[in-house]
């Protein structure tokens, strides 16, 4: 499903956050990335999600090149990927609902279709009863599961998550994780850039350091 073939990206002033990067991943599979701060690991889970272009070599997702992939194509591809970020990026202005609802409305979803998605969504995440408060009144964990809510909702192919259990106790760090493992056992394919690798056991793992594969 995912294949990096020689791939390297450089950020000015020549800055190397990869170097020379070769994997694959099959449709499917769990891939923990892990690696000391600044290794590359956020910098690899951009250029699948089309938010970077690499530098040089060939980044391929479902056999398509991202980097022939013309701006314009470029939301499309995104709906087949869904992504946990660092700082969750909700809107702290608008409900939980309306956080969730957010991607698919983008999307131009019809309304009620997209109403019972967010609330699946939610409900898998076990928020469906936090549907109309607002973010700030949510837990770190809580805040954690409904960005896990908004990028499921439009039943992607694929997950990334950006050290999704960062900054959580252990109780709901594990939560977390069970909640991240559960959508892969319905068949998405999951990549975590991870220093909690304990907590998805029986995944890959892809060892960075400086930019370079070690393991």
């Amino acid at each position: 499903m995912i294949r990096f073939d020689r791939v390297s990206k450089r950020y000015p002033p020549g800055v190397d956050a990869l170097l020379d990067l070769s994997f694959e991943v099959s449709e499917g599979q769990v891939l923990l990335v892990g690696g000391h701060s600044g290794a590359g690991k956020s910098t690899l889970l951009k250029l699948i999600a089309g938010v970077e272009k690499s530098t040089s070599g060939a980044v391929l997702v479902g056999g398509q090149n991202l980097g022939g992939l013309p701006t314009s194509a470029l939301p499309y591809y995104r709906r087949r990927i869904g992504m946990v970020f660092q700082d969750q990026k909700l809107l702290f202005d608008r409900s939980v609902f309306d956080n969730v609802m957010l991607p698919l409305s983008i999307s131009g979803f019809p309304p009620r279709e997209a109403a019972s998605r967010v609330r699946a969504a939610l409900d898998k995440v076990g928020l469906g009863k936090r549907e109309k408060a607002l973010p700030i009144m949510l837990s770190g964990g809580e805040q954690q599961r409904l960005a896990i809510a908004r990028a499921v909702v439009g039943r992607p192919e694929l997950l990334l998550a950006d050290e999704p259990t960062a900054h959580l106790d252990g109780d709901t760090a594990s939560d977390v994780a069970r909640i991240l493992l559960e959508f892969n056992r319905f068949g998405v394919s999951l990549l975590v850039a991870t220093y909690a690798h304990e907590l998805f056991p029986g995944g890959n793992r892809l060892l960075l350091d400086h930019g370079r594969r070690v393991g």
